[in-house]
Order: C-alpha cells, then sequence, then structure tokens
C-alpha cells in the first residue's frame, strides 16, 4: 500500500498537468482567434516609420507634419540633411505638431513669431507655409549640410537654447531617410477603413505640398479614376522627379485618414489601412498594373 506522503506528490503532479494543459487550450484558442480577427492596434489609429524594435511611433497628425516637411523639401529640391535639421527643430519645438500656442506669440511646428516676421498666426499654423519659412531662412545658412544638426537648426531659429536640438539629431535622421524615400516603404500607418474617399481633397493638398503638376515637377501628372457608380475610385500619381514616389506614396499613407484612403500601391508593394500596422507587404496580385505609378484609393 503506498505511503501518504506520496499521495500529495501525485496531487502535485496531476495539478501540474492540468495547468500545463490549460495553458496549451488557451494558446491554441488565442492563436487560432488572432489568425481570424484584425490586428487590435487598427481599432487605435496611429503610425510609424520604420518597422520592427527600432520602428519610430507617430500619431497621425505628426506623421502628416512629418510627410509634409519631406514633401516641401522634395519640391525645393533640397537634400536629405535638410529635413533631418527641419525635423530636429520640430521635434524640439512641438513634438510635431501644430500647436496654435507657445512662448509668447509663437505657435505652429517650429515655434515661429510673428512678431520677428515669420508672417501672420494664420499663416504659420498652416505647416507648408512654416515649412517654406524655415527652409527659405535654412539655405541661406553657409554650408548648413556639413554642420551639426544644432548648429544648423539653431541659426534658423535663434532659439534661447540651440544646443537642445542636438538631442533629436538621430531621430531626425532616421524619420528623414524613411519619410523622403530614402528606406523605402518605410511609413505605415493603421485606422479603421473609411466609407468613402475623399480623393479630390487629397489632391488639392497633395499638390499644395509638392507643387504645381507638371513636367519637370514632384508630381509630374495626376489622373482619377471613376467607380462603376461615378464617383472617385482611385488616383494614380506620376512622379516626376527621381526619387520622389515614395515620398509621395509616404505623404498618402501619413495622411491617409484624414482623406479616407484605403489602400497604396506602388513599385510592387501594397499598403491598407485596415492592417497597416503590419507594414507595406508585397503586392498579393504579383502584378503591377500601373508601373511606375503611385496608385491610392
Amino acid at each position: 500500500m503506498p505511503s501518504n506522503r506520496a499521495r500529495p506528490r501525485r496531487a502535485a503532479i496531476i495539478g501540474t498537468a492540468l495547468i500545463l494543459l490549460l495553458a496549451v487550450a488557451s494558446y491554441l484558442i488565442y492563436h487560432n482567434f488572432q489568425r481570424v480577427s484584425p490586428p487590435p492596434v487598427a481599432l487605435f489609429p496611429g503610425c510609424q516609420a520604420g518597422t520592427g524594435p527600432q520602428a519610430v511611433s507617430l500619431d497621425t497628425d505628426q506623421a502628416g507634419i512629418a510627410a509634409t516637411i519631406a514633401g516641401v523639401a522634395a519640391r525645393r529640391k533640397l537634400p536629405t540633411r535638410a529635413v533631418t535639421i527641419a525635423y530636429a527643430a520640430a521635434l524640439q519645438e512641438s513634438q510635431l505638431q501644430n500647436l496654435d500656442y507657445g512662448d509668447r506669440d509663437s505657435v505652429g511646428v517650429f515655434q515661429q513669431r510673428p512678431s520677428q516676421g515669420w508672417g501672420t498666426t494664420s499663416e504659420i499654423e498652416n505647416p507648408v507655409y512654416a515649412t517654406t519659412r524655415f527652409f527659405a531662412a535654412l539655405v541661406h545658412v553657409h554650408d548648413y549640410t556639413k554642420m551639426p544638426v544644432a548648429n544648423a537648426a539653431q541659426d534658423v531659429q535663434h532659439s534661447a537654447d540651440g544646443a537642445a536640438y542636438e538631442q533629436w539629431a538621430p531621430m531626425a535622421a532616421e524619420l528623414a531617410g524613411y519619410f523622403t524615400g530614402s528606406s523605402p516603404h518605410g511609413v505605415s500607418c493603421w485606422y479603421p477603413p473609411p466609407r468613402q474617399a475623399n480623393l479630390a481633397g487629397a489632391v488639392r493638398k497633395l499638390t499644395q505640398t509638392f507643387g504645381p503638376v507638371g513636367r519637370g515637377r514632384v508630381v509630374a501628372r495626376i489622373t482619377t479614376d471613376r467607380s462603376a457608380s461615378g464617383k472617385e475610385g482611385s488616383v494614380a500619381v506620376r512622379p516626376g522627379a527621381r526619387g520622389s514616389a515614395w515620398t509621395v506614396a509616404g505623404w498618402l499613407v501619413a495622411n491617409a485618414q484624414a482623406y479616407g484612403i484605403s489602400e497604396v500601391r506602388y513599385a510592387g508593394y501594397e499598403w491598407k489601412a485596415a492592417d497597416g500596422s503590419m507594414g507595406w507587404q508585397r503586392d498579393s496580385t504579383k502584378q503591377d498594373p500601373s508601373p511606375g505609378l503611385v496608385v491610392a484609393g
């Protein structure tokens, strides 16, 4: 007859086995649920630049402003270094937000001051205008591409503590690589897909950012395909400037929520709002019906 001491040991073994079985069952249920359910993160709008642990998280407003800064730089044919300097300044001054307040009369992304000749309050609160003014000042800084980021930003901003810009230099350089397209298909956002897109509004804002459409411009041509109902179905953007396609694609993704864009395709890759947290994916059709075009709809 087994001793009484063996009974607790046997009960412990059985209990451990039951716990393991429950854990396995829970994992299988969770795993199967994950496979049939959309990514939970899609319920909460957000964006990121890059992928994996090193990705930079942004909210949709920050991503839209970052894309605007890269777009204005492309319009002015400025190097990636200029975008890095602008990002460092914007991260320090406003965390890439279009603020309607600040120190004294400072407003906007770069906290520019109407009293210092940057423009009216309403003008400065327009990110395209504010960025255009920032770059107009930056290009007059001698050898700004060879200077430390903080020095170049300070020569534009004339801040009380110009050294503070340097802390943002590494992140600014990383963001610049993704939003200018130097690191392709690196900008992704996610949000619940809309019922209908405002593609006309997206085209208007895109041309305000990148400049007029035409030969030799950042955007050479924009065409709109109508759906069967007669409403806008998609827009196709043909980049004009070399290397600008992924900048345009990143802008469309970063502004997707604002204009109800559900998907963007370019160069054999596709981004979809519903599963944007997975980043850009290889086009599932394995065909590119519009080679050379950035297509959004």
